[in-house]
């Protein structure tokens, strides 16, 4: 019997109805499958939500509770708000006399995006030309510098000195944006690559970039600050192109607005990111070489001055010197004594 059935099978006869039987049925019940299926889209959303606000509430905590312990030890200037320094700026009305939007984007690229940061920014504005102007007057008329000048040389100083004092807030902005800008420009190209890998993997753009922050910011960490400060915009702005747009707007960098640019587009029409990345951090990375080298070709002008005040002497020294010594031994030998 057991014979007979193995013929069976094996005859095509049998065998053959038998897959086409089981390719109908297999076709059929992958057709008609997705119209059984119960859709929870809306309650996976749900428990995910559920889950942000735990994790929200757990990480408020958790800061209460540092900022308890810590109390005002720890206090800096981008955590909390000095009410003194707001009382000044709101009696003088500094605000509406010294910053506008332009100052507001200055202190973010440089930083500092709390209010604190600002008032501290106009409170110094108000009274370093003061303190400058009193410097200078102590330097010039009470010290007696400058005595060989006439007197509205000396006060046309201390004028300059009080003047110096109220942009010196605005050069340490510009300086403090300066390098934050430099060290993103560095790190960009390789916080790209980073992130086409995540992209790559199936990872979401806020995980990558949370992730990519954690990895980036033994380098940089201006960027490490930007990746998370976008992720927490993504997270709870409305609009998701505003926080893109911001995170370009910061950082202040046409490298960086490329990639923002490039996001929205992917968001907006559903295109693929990852090309797009990596042709962004091959742009990002040629225009870093770029810039090395134009460096690398503007270094010998550079050079020509110090060479010929340092190094050449040294030089000539070096090489006549022996032979200069040699001359003066055989004239000194040559005279009688």
């Amino acid at each position: 019997m057991m014979s007979s059935l193995m013929s069976s099978l094996t005859d095509p006869a049998y065998l053959v109805p038998i897959l086409v039987s089981v390719a109908v049925f297999a076709t059929l019940f992958t057709i008609i499958a997705p119209y059984f299926e119960r859709g929870d889209l809306d309650a996976r959303m749900k428990s995910a939500a559920l889950e942000r606000d735990e994790i929200r509430a757990r990480e408020r905590a958790r800061l209460n509770a540092e900022q308890a312990r810590g109390g005002d030890r720890n206090a800096g200037l981008r955590t909390h708000n000095n009410a003194s320094v707001r009382g000044i700026v709101e009696q003088l009305n500094l605000k509406a006399a010294l910053a506008d939007d332009a100052t507001v984007a200055k202190l973010r690229a440089a930083g500092y995006r709390t209010q604190n940061a600002l008032n501290m920014f106009l409170l110094a504005r108000f009274v370093l030309p003061f303190v400058f102007l009193l410097g200078s007057v102590v330097y010039v008329f009470l010290l007696d510098h400058l005595t060989d000048k006439p007197f509205t040389v000396r006060m046309l100083a201390c004028i300059v000195a009080a003047y110096a004092g109220f942009y010196t807030p605005n050069l340490f902005v510009s300086n403090q944006s300066k390098k934050r800008q430099a060290s993103i420009k560095l790190a960009w190209p390789d916080a790209l690559d980073l992130m086409l890998i995540c992209v790559e993997s199936g990872v979401s753009i806020e995980a990558a970039m949370k992730r990519v922050a954690e990895e980036i910011a033994i380098q940089s960490p201006p960027l490490a600050e930007e990746f998370v400060l976008t992720t927490a915009e993504l997270s709870y702005l409305q609009d998701r192109r505003v926080a893109f747009e911001n995170l370009g707007n910061r950082t202040g960098l046409e490298a960086v607005k490329s990639v923002t640019q490039a996001l929205i587009q992917s968001e907006r029409y559903g295109t693929p990111i990852a090309q797009a990345l990596r042709v962004l951090a091959q742009e990002s990375r040629d225009q870093r070489m770029t810039e090395a080298e134009k460096k690398a070709a503007a270094l010998p002008p550079k050079l020509t001055v110090p060479m010929i005040l340092f190094f050449l002497p040294v030089l000539i020294g070096v090489i006549l010197g022996p032979a200069a010594i040699q001359v003066m031994d055989n004239f000194s030998g040559g005279v009688p004594g």
